[in-house]
């Protein structure tokens, strides 16, 4: 994984911070606000577990409420946009306990 303030890489993903895009392969990648922000998370994070109450904390806040899927979903979307057309999965679901970006 290679980070700076602003860009970060893991993988073939490569998420411009500054300049808002993401890029898996020679591919950009349409992303909204808060799945923007989600990778974003995700990558500065990459290899290790982050539990569904850490991401709520991080990426939505606070007062997020603990007992909606809106977690669940959002990496759900993502997914969907970020391995469509590669053999790769790069969000690894740690049944019980969160998610993984490797």
């Amino acid at each position: 994984m290679s980070t700076d303030e602003k860009m970060l890489t893991v993988a073939d993903v490569v998420l411009d911070v500054q300049n808002h895009t993401v890029a898996r392969g020679k591919k950009q990648l349409k992303l909204n606000r808060k799945e923007f922000t989600l990778l974003e998370y995700l990558m500065r994070n990459a290899g290790m577990l982050l539990t569904r109450q850490m991401i709520l904390e991080h990426v939505w806040d606070t007062n997020a409420d603990p007992f909606t899927n809106t977690v669940e979903v959002h990496i759900r979307f993502l997914r969907r946009k970020l391995d469509e057309g590669f053999k790769r999965k790069l969000i690894q679901t740690v049944h019980g306990y969160g998610y993984k970006f490797e």
